[in-house]
């Protein structure tokens, strides 16, 4: 098969298309022929050697990927070929083929696009996992999400207003549109505004119930300052660096806080496996109902898949960045 691989850590310009061998399906797997496949930052991360990859995916990126099953392990009964599938996995979405183990596997909803497919797991399973399994946000609540027009901050804005959460968000003011489309309430401008003064006024004094961050030591302060008492701060990356100024921990304490740091592509397969599985049975039903959707901001073609590449480090997208794999 055809696969975008990398031999040197560096930028972008390292991808190359090449031949390399076909996956060979485990038991409990099935192979697809991958349709399309998503840019995830942490696909960045890997290629310029920040961010380790999997013995059995090497060097080829992407985390989501969408396709059809073309072959059915041995223990596999709820998937047949035919299916459409999308997918979250270890690596192996920039290729033709990709060996994913089946309770990995997430059918398609009908009418659903290849396209709109591979926006969706990575982006939804963090959503789910910080909503559900780690903050167990609820309706009423309210919750502020640090870069809410990225892929995954999209898919937390649709996910927190489906549970009926207000929802806060911070991003640069072009952006604003979109979000309050998608269920955003109020939307920040983290280049002119400062976030915690205008939580606080839109929540008379008591801030939010959950926080959500991406930026880490920049925001450290501002964001034990926003957090209501009882409430809860999820740390997922740290891309405005990993140190914090000075400042008082004392409102951890006093406010009763719970701080949780969280990754998922480092999960056990245990784990990742049973999020599938719990987002297939309370939320995956919702894209079906037209509740929730992909959010897809540019579809670029594999032979073009540095320019996708360059453009998340451009940070310029509202929703996710899509590559269609073809010969």
């Amino acid at each position: 098969m055809k696969a975008l691989i990398y031999n040197e850590h560096g930028g972008p310009e390292k991808l190359i298309k090449t031949e390399v061998p076909d996956p060979v399906i485990a038991a409990d797997e099935v192979l697809v022929a991958v349709v399309a496949t998503s840019v995830n930052r942490a696909d960045l991360l890997q290629l310029r050697g920040r961010y380790p990859g999997y013995e059995r995916t090497g060097s080829i990126l992407g985390l989501d990927l969408s396709g059809t099953v073309i072959e059915v392990g041995s223990e596999v009964s709820d998937l047949e070929v035919g299916d459409p599938v999308c997918a979250l996995v270890d690596g192996g979405g920039y290729a033709q083929l990709a060996a994913v183990p089946a309770a990995m596997c997430l059918k398609l909803p009908a009418n659903m696009s290849f396209t709109k497919a591979a926006a969706l797991p990575e982006v939804f399973t963090v959503a789910y996992q910080c909503f559900d399994w780690l903050a167990q946000l609820t309706a009423g609540q309210s919750v502020l999400i640090h870069a809410g027009a990225s892929g995954v901050g999209t898919a937390m804005v649709q996910y927190a207003k489906q549970k009926g959460a207000r929802v806060f968000v911070t991003a640069s003011a072009p952006k604003h549109a979109q979000l309050y489309d998608l269920g955003a309430e109020v939307c920040i401008d983290y280049k002119s505004e400062e976030f915690d003064e205008i939580v606080m006024s839109h929540t008379g004094g008591k801030g939010v119930d959950v926080l959500v961050d991406f930026i880490g030591g920049p925001y450290s302060k501002q964001n034990i300052n926003t957090i209501a008492v009882d409430g809860t701060g999820i740390m997922l990356s740290q891309m405005g660096g990993r140190y914090a100024e000075e400042y008082d921990m004392s409102p951890i304490l006093m406010k009763r806080l719970t701080i949780v740091g969280s990754t998922l592509r480092n999960r056990s397969d245990e784990y990742k496996r049973k999020l599938t599985a719990d987002l297939r049975t309370h939320a995956w039903p919702l894209f079906g109902e037209g509740k929730l959707f992909a959010l897809v901001d540019t579809i670029f073609d594999w032979d073009d898949a540095r320019s996708a590449l360059e453009y998340m480090e451009s940070n310029a997208n509202v929703g996710k960045i899509v590559i269609t794999i073809g010969d």
